[in-house]
C-alpha cells in the first residue's frame, strides 16, 4: 500500500486518538483506517498503537513516527504548495461558530492570535446559534464550526483540536468560612454555582465516576467567566474550566477540591465541510489552532 497514504492516516489517528474519528476526517471507512494503520507497522517493523476496546493509543515509537511523519507529510504539501504558487498569501473570508461558553473562553485568544498571524484572511466569528443538526452551519454559511460533543455525521469532517481540562473549585475565602468539602457528598451542604451545561457534576473517570446533580443551586449562570467570577468572590463552589483559572490556582486564591475525584477533560472539534480539497484557508485556521492550544496545554 502507498506509504504516504498510510503515513496520512497514520497521523490522523495520531491527533484523533480514535480510529472512527480519523475515518470521518478522512472520509474513508473505519476498517480501512484499521487497515492502514496495521500495514504501516508491519511496512517499519514495530506496533505504532495501543489498541483497546474504547481508545487508541500511541507507543513511544508510535509517538516518534507521528512526529516524523506529520513532518515529512507537511514538507511536501509545502513543496507543493509553494510550485503551484497557493500558499503565497492565503486570503479570504473564513467564517466561524461556535457556542458562547467555548466562544468567550480559549478559542477567543487563539483566533485574536491567528488574525495577527494571518492579517489578510476576514474573520467572521459568531457566538452562540447553534443548531442541533451538525451540518446545519454549511447551510448558513460557515466555514467551521467549533463543538464538545463528538459528532458521528457522514455529512461533515472533524477534527480533534484539543481537549479543555475542567477544575471543581473554591476561593480560599469561602474554603474559610464555609469548610472544605472531604468527599462528594458534602457538596450538599455548600453553595453550588452551575452552569447550564452542567446540571449534574460528572466526577473522577472509569469505574470511579461519581455522578452529583446539584440540587437548589445558589447561582445557575450561562457564562463560565461570570461563575469563575461568583468563585473568585466568595459565592460558592463551581465546576469551571482549568486552563483561564490556573494563575489564581497556583497563587492559592482559588483551590481545587476533591482532586482524587478530577473532572475529566472535553474534547473541542472543530468540524467543516466534506468532498474535495480542503480550502487553503480552512486548512490553515485547523493547523494554526491545533497547533495554539498544543502549545498552550505545554506551557501549563
Amino acid at each position: 500500500m502507498d506509504r504516504l497514504v498510510v503515513m496520512k492516516t497514520f497521523v490522523t489517528v495520531a491527533k484523533s486518538s480514535s480510529f472512527s474519528a480519523a475515518a470521518r476526517e478522512l472520509a474513508i471507512s473505519g476498517s480501512l483506517v484499521s487497515r492502514h494503520v496495521a500495514d504501516l507497522e508491519r511496512q517499519v517493523g514495530v506496533r505504532l498503537v495501543n489498541r483497546t476496546a474504547r481508545s487508541v493509543s500511541l507507543t513511544e515509537s508510535g509517538k516518534r513516527y507521528a512526529e516524523f511523519a506529520e513532518r515529512i507529510l507537511d514538507e511536501i504539501d509545502d513543496e507543493d504548495a509553494s510550485l503551484s504558487g497557493s500558499r503565497d498569501a492565503p486570503e479570504g473570508t473564513l467564517s466561524i461558530i461556535c457556542p458562547k461558553w467555548i466562544g468567550t473562553l480559549e478559542v477567543g485568544d487563539a483566533i485574536a492570535a491567528f488574525v495577527r498571524e494571518h492579517p489578510k484572511i476576514q474573520v467572521r466569528f459568531e457566538l452562540g446559534g447553534m443548531s442541533d443538526r451538525n451540518y446545519d452551519f454549511l447551510d448558513r454559511g460557515y466555514d467551521i464550526a467549533f463543538h464538545t460533543r463528538d459528532l458521528r455525521d457522514s455529512n461533515v469532517l472533524v477534527r480533534r483540536v484539543s481537549e479543555l481540562p475542567f477544575v471543581l473549585a473554591a476561593s480560599s475565602d469561602y474554603l474559610r468560612r464555609k469548610g472544605t468539602p472531604a468527599t462528594v457528598a458534602e457538596l450538599n451542604d455548600h453553595l453550588c454555582l452551575l452552569h447550564p451545561n452542567d446540571p449534574v457534576w460528572r466526577l473522577g473517570s472509569g469505574a470511579d465516576t461519581i455522578h452529583f446533580k446539584v440540587q437548589d443551586a445558589a447561582v445557575i449562570a450561562n457564562s463560565y467567566l461570570v461563575i469563575e467570577k461568583l468563585v473568585e468572590e466568595g459565592c460558592g463552589i463551581a465546576l469551571i474550566p482549568r486552563r483561564p483559572a490556573e494563575a489564581r490556582l497556583a497563587a492559592g486564591e482559588l483551590v481545587e477540591l476533591l482532586p482524587q475525584h478530577q473532572p475529566p477533560a472535553r474534547a473541542l472539534y472543530a468540524v467543516h465541510g466534506p468532498g474535495g480539497r480542503t480550502p487553503e484557508r480552512v486548512r490553515i485556521f485547523l493547523d494554526f489552532m491545533t497547533t495554539w492550544f498544543r502549545t498552550r496545554a505545554a506551557a501549563t
